[in-house]
């Protein structure tokens, strides 16, 4: 049967506004955030009067925006999309026969002008701004945690590579700590660093070097990038992303990326909230320091069945020594180079001992326990965890930083790494991250608009949300 009428083929005079929904999120996005900063912050990187006219540079980034707000991870794809989608046809400013750059726009621009730049974190941190103006930041509680990205990488292919071990940020305090510690415990300083144990070695990936092998319990084996990533506790506003190969130990980052943020955006951080993870003595030390709340989850230690666990050993500060549960004294030995002191059983009364079996299985029947220099600090962080406050900090994780990361894999294509190179890796999270924060602030203001038209001090829903919302 053919079809006398087909409106396919009809001619109709209509405004690429009028087929955007009024509720669609770009239109949200657009009144809520000015994206005229960006040509400010990339003024220096085009030249004024030498060749021919480049794309605006808003029309470029708003295009990689795009992918961000909805999970496109080909910039091919991006394009496909743009040329057939009037909502992303009308936030880019285009019309419905206007030609759409080409995919290697993007990518060229990326290496030839942005590469050694640092537009990728400004426009990470002016969002941030934008929403610490806006009063959705305020600093006072963040939360941290990291998750993997899968790198662009075969785990088959690597090579076995010595390389220099990660080096604390907390290094020179702890080895000060530790030749006070053997100082007061009449020990010899210990002697320098030989070569062979400062490195390592390590699988390193032929088709991505900077990408680390994982290999944790529960998790994926193969080679990953780490993205370390803090909220704030008052909308879920991510206020810093910060990118590792996947075997580097979450805690190693942290205060330096916490520091970083309050010099960054002047907060003025009460308490943090962090997953066992972070447990450590240097970041419990280093948050008492900086007179932050730390709440930091526990791990359940593995023992034995039928054999005495740590917790069964008592330390006595004023003795310096731990009492066993044979109410027997293991004394001081010596403070390692990694800043634990040893603390040994005698051998003579452990042989026997009718506990001896449920305590160790060492030849030369001795017990061995040892305690970090710092880790009174650790013992005070804990404690928080067991107090009302702490456990009110600690409860809100999962509906926060554990919701951004969920968000993120799920709605933005965050659960794989784009491109190949740590330094690509991170202008993936910087901008994923951002665009997660411009959907909040786009969708807060729009549920306050909402609010205030259903009081009816609005006469048109949509219509003067510029005024309220910049």
């Amino acid at each position: 049967m053919i079809r006398e009428h087909n409106p396919q083929h009809e001619m109709e005079f209509v405004s690429i506004d009028s087929l955007v929904p009024k509720d669609h999120l770009l239109r949200k996005i657009d009144l809520s955030i000015d994206f005229g900063f960006i040509r400010e912050k990339v003024k220096g990187l085009y030249c004024p009067d030498n060749g021919r006219p480049g794309v605006d540079p808003v029309i470029l980034f708003k295009m990689l925006f795009i992918g961000y707000f909805f999970g496109i991870r080909s910039e091919r794809q991006l394009i496909r999309e743009i040329e057939v989608n009037v909502a992303y046809r009308w936030f880019l400013g285009f019309g419905l026969q206007s030609k759409i750059p080409h995919h290697s726009t993007i990518s060229q621009n990326r290496r030839r002008r942005f590469s050694q730049s640092n537009i990728y974190q400004e426009i990470f941190d002016t969002i941030v701004l934008k929403s610490i103006e806006k009063k959705m930041v305020d600093g006072k509680t963040l939360y941290t945690d990291s998750t993997h990205l899968k790198a662009n990488a075969n785990k088959n292919k690597h090579v076995r590579k010595q390389v220099e071990q990660s080096t604390r940020s907390y290094i020179e305090a702890l080895e000060k700590d530790i030749a006070e510690d053997r100082e007061k415990h009449y020990k010899k300083p210990l002697k320098p660093k030989a070569d062979k144990e400062s490195k390592k070695e390590i699988k390193q990936s032929t088709t991505d070097p900077d990408s680390g092998f994982m290999h944790r319990d529960g998790k994926p084996k193969g080679f990953f990038y780490l993205d370390h990533r803090s909220v704030d506790g008052k909308f879920n506003i991510i206020t810093d992303t910060h990118i590792t190969a996947g075997n580097v130990h979450d805690s190693i980052p942290y205060l330096e990326r916490l520091d970083h943020q309050i010099s960054k955006f002047g907060f003025e951080v009460e308490s943090v909230g962090l997953d066992a993870g972070y447990s450590t003595a240097a970041i419990c030390k280093g948050l008492i320091e900086r007179g932050i709340y730390g709440v930091i989850g526990y791990y359940r230690p593995r023992g034995k069945k039928g054999k005495f666990r740590k917790r069964d050993y008592h330390y006595d500060k004023n003795q310096d020594c731990y009492i066993c549960p044979a109410k027997e004294k293991l004394n001081y030995r010596t403070t390692t180079r990694s800043g634990y002191r040893e603390y040994v059983s005698n051998p003579r009364i452990c042989s026997q001992c009718s506990l001896l079996s449920m305590c160790t299985q060492s030849q030369n029947k001795q017990k061995v326990i040892t305690r970090h220099i710092w880790q009174a600090y650790k013992d005070e962080v804990d404690k928080h965890r067991l107090e009302p406050k702490g456990k009110k900090i600690y409860q809100r994780r999962k509906e926060t930083i554990e919701r951004s990361f969920a968000d993120a894999k799920q709605l933005h294509g965050h659960r794989y790494a784009r491109m190949r190179g740590i330094e690509k890796v991170e202008e993936q999270a910087l901008l994923a991250a951002a665009c997660q924060n411009m959907k909040k602030i786009a969708l807060h203001l729009s549920q306050r608009l909402i609010k205030i038209y259903e009081k009816g001090l609005l006469s048109v829903k949509y219509g003067i949300e510029i005024q309220f919302s910049r």
